[in-house]
């Protein structure tokens, strides 16, 4: 009997939202696709023939947003399809584990399909490079125009194309040094140059389309180098960094990537973070693009509504390169949505290393192909703050298990902080951190009990017996705890929504004040 993978697809889902897909992806292609004797047969009417030569003579602003919304939806219904179909394969190469939150656990637990991140790459990839024709379908003849002009090579984007496809190549990089991180299990300091390898496609393209370099320094900062002398280095608050700049976007994939994988340890809290942030990039890209409605931009009270644009300063360049990462956040939403489908609680997939390398890099690309780079920092907070207070087990300072996952109680069904527990009394340097994490209520301590006859004077004031592990999961279940699987996901996830909230009220709100002017 063949064993069944993955929970079961939503079949009436999936009729309903594929010939859509199809729909909103063929639908542009029809003017160029249609065959020229077609329209001498005479069998398209007249009315017909003469909307479409109306809509070729209009220059589309934004030709491929339909395809990739599309796109997007086909990348959510084959996430769901696929995971099942190859589950079993990976299962019989020993790509499985054991789901250690589960009753039996570690040693008879169920079995789950692991590296699983690998098949939904390999989709996200494959419908990318399908749509590549897309943003410049507008620039081919059809034969449904008027016009005899054909594109000719020395009028084609090659800038833009050239950024498409470096941020592929750094993806399929990212996404084969993952896969080779599941099958071999590379110890976490060795995992750091991973990303900095699959990034150099895309920081060599930076350079060569002359990235910028300069950063915008408060207000504050900058009057304060103006009065030391050092305003000659600045224009205006902007100071020029030069390949320091290139340092810190080195620097940048390397914590996007890591930053999800350390996050991890519960049915779906890496899948449910990168969805979060993959939509958050998404809501970011929107507000740059003129497609809103103006009678809505009205009613809410913006400026200038005819202009169809929530930001009345976001024109040019700044457009283009926002259009470029909606084109590849918004296929990434709908694969994160699918492959959550099989990862949600219970879990019947995990994602693996490949997943996480593979999103990572996708928020660096379109972050260092976007120039916003700053602006995606924010919306990993959760994620700074769980590095944070990773450190001092990520650095030796406190024991790092290998798994510090929260403890499952089977009798309950719950989870509670785990924990990390000293034979003996720490050394003096741990002891001070995890006393100050305790101070800001962080981590939750044990002391032993001092017992009569002890001659140690670190027994008789009661030393630090244990301590709970330093992940945010565990944060939240002293504070929240004891809850259930999918509940602390749950939970997780309002965390990474809140963070998103922040980071726009910094980037919008405070960010205006705080640096004066507009923020571009």
């Amino acid at each position: 009997m063949t064993t069944k993978y993955g929970h079961p697809p939503p079949i009436l889902l999936t009729l309903t939202l594929l010939p859509i897909s199809l729909l909103l992806i063929l639908n542009p292609l029809l003017p160029l696709i249609t065959p020229q004797w077609l329209l001498e047969t005479g069998y398209i009417p007249s009315s017909l023939l003469e909307d479409y030569q109306h809509q070729s003579r209009q220059q589309p602003r934004f030709p491929a947003l339909q395809a990739n919304l599309g796109f997007s939806l086909l990348a959510f219904t084959g996430a769901v399809w696929l995971v099942p179909k190859v589950s079993e394969s990976f299962v019989l190469k020993g790509l499985r584990g054991r789901d250690l939150l589960k009753p039996g656990g570690r040693t008879n637990g169920p079995w789950i399909p692991e590296s699983l991140g690998l098949p939904c790459a390999s989709l996200y990839l494959a419908l990318m490079m399908l749509f590549i024709p897309f943003p410049f379908s507008h620039l081919f003849k059809s034969p449904l125009s008027s016009s005899d002009s054909a594109l000719g090579p020395e009028s084609f984007p090659q800038r833009e194309l050239t950024l498409y496809l470096s941020s592929l190549l750094s993806l399929l990089t990212a996404t084969l040094l993952g896969f080779i991180d599941d099958l071999f299990d590379i110890r976490w300091r060795h995992k750091l140059p991973i990303p900095i390898v699959a990034a150099v496609p895309t920081l060599l393209v930076y350079y060569s389309v002359g990235g910028a370099t300069s950063v915008v320094l408060p207000k504050a900062v900058g009057s304060w180098f103006s009065s030391i002398g050092l305003g000659g280095f600045m224009r205006s608050n902007i100071v020029d960094l030069g390949p320091i700049y290139y340092l810190y976007l080195v620097l940048l994939p390397t914590f996007t990537t890591n930053s999800i994988n350390i996050l991890a340890g519960i049915n779906g809290v890496e899948v449910l973070q990168a969805l979060i942030i993959s939509l958050s990039v998404l809501l970011n890209d929107l507000l740059f693009l003129p497609i809103w409605s103006p009678s809505l931009l009205r009613f809410f009270g913006f400026q200038n509504p005819e202009n169809g644009r929530i930001l009345d300063w976001a024109i040019g360049e700044v457009v283009d390169r926002h259009l470029m990462s909606l084109y590849f956040m918004a296929p990434l939403t709908g694969i994160c949505l699918g492959f959550l489908w099989h990862n949600w609680y219970p879990a019947k997939a995990f994602p693996g290393d490949t997943f996480c390398y593979f999103t990572g890099m996708a928020f660096s690309a379109v972050a260092i192909q976007g120039h916003f780079s700053k602006t995606l920092i924010l919306f990993f907070i959760p994620q700074i703050f769980n590095f944070i207070l990773s450190c001092p087990q990520l650095f030796g300072l406190v024991d790092c298990p290998r798994h510090r996952l929260p403890h499952y109680d089977e009798k309950t069904n719950l989870l509670n902080p785990s924990k990390v527990i000293f034979d003996e009394p720490p050394p003096t340097r741990t002891v001070i951190v995890l006393e100050i994490l305790s101070f800001l209520r962080l981590v939750k301590l044990e002391r032993n009990l001092p017992q009569p006859g002890d001659k140690d004077r670190r027994i008789q004031k009661g030393y630090i017996k244990s301590s709970t592990n330093l992940t945010i999961l565990n944060f939240l279940l002293i504070h929240f705890g004891p809850l259930r699987e999918d509940s602390l996901c749950i939970l997780t996830g309002f965390v990474q929504v809140l963070g998103s909230a922040t980071a726009f009220a910094i980037r919008y709100g405070v960010g205006s004040w705080f640096y004066g002017g507009e923020r571009r």
